[in-house]
């Protein structure tokens, strides 16, 4: 059981470099439940590095991730595939977090409604940004992950979309999802429990 002192998710000493460009080194990142987390940064310093590396998408060249319970990882730019609609990709991602099809349609139809998501007959080619964005968002929260990785999960969004996410993110706090938000949108920093910056590696 995660109790409100124990961290859903820990890393520490992360180093990762891409060949000879180095992008991380000892950065840190500890989430607890129900704690809204900004990362912010220049472009390059490793935000989304770091995120996909706690995620468990890539393997750090140093340091430790330890999670609690499952992740939910929303990536910058939607992971989807052009020719599924909305149900088809809730089946297939549903599957991958260990839900049968019924269930992940139920889910993921109840998780769509609530971003106003009205386009479940069209294949993701047609969609605009924003509702892209909207279904790829949908797809991170299948399975009620304890930890959300989000990484600038509000690109496309109108203004009003925009603010209904901030909702979104205190429901996540009160069900005690840990979650971190990369963002460029630092005048929003005041939305958040607290704010880590990355910085270039020396």
């Amino acid at each position: 059981m995660i109790t409100t002192t124990t961290p859903a998710l820990r890393a520490f000493g992360v180093g990762k470099s891409y060949g000879r460009r180095r992008v991380l080194t000892g950065a840190e990142l500890e989430l607890k439940p129900g704690e809204a987390v900004a990362i912010v940064g220049e472009n390059g310093v490793g935000k989304t590095t770091l995120l996909r590396i706690c995620a468990g998408l890539i393997a750090a060249d140093a340091g430790t991730v330890r999670r609690r319970g499952r992740v939910g990882y929303c990536p910058q730019q939607p992971a989807l595939f052009d020719l599924l609609t909305a149900d088809e990709h809730l089946r297939l991602f549903g599957r991958a977090v260990g839900l049968d099809h019924a269930l992940a349609l139920q889910q993921g139809r109840e998780l769509l409604a609530r971003f106003g998501f009205g386009y479940e007959t069209a294949v993701a080619r047609d969609l605009s940004g924003g509702t892209r964005q909207k279904l790829n968002l949908s797809l991170a929260l299948l399975g009620e992950p304890d930890v959300l990785l989000l990484d600038e999960p509000f690109q496309g969004f109108d203004h009003g979309t925009y603010i209904d996410f901030w909702e979104h993110v205190n429901t996540w706090r009160e069900q005690r999802i840990a979650v971190a938000i990369v963002t460029h949108m630092l005048t929003e920093l005041w939305r958040v429990d607290r704010v880590i910056e990355l910085k270039r590696p020396r």
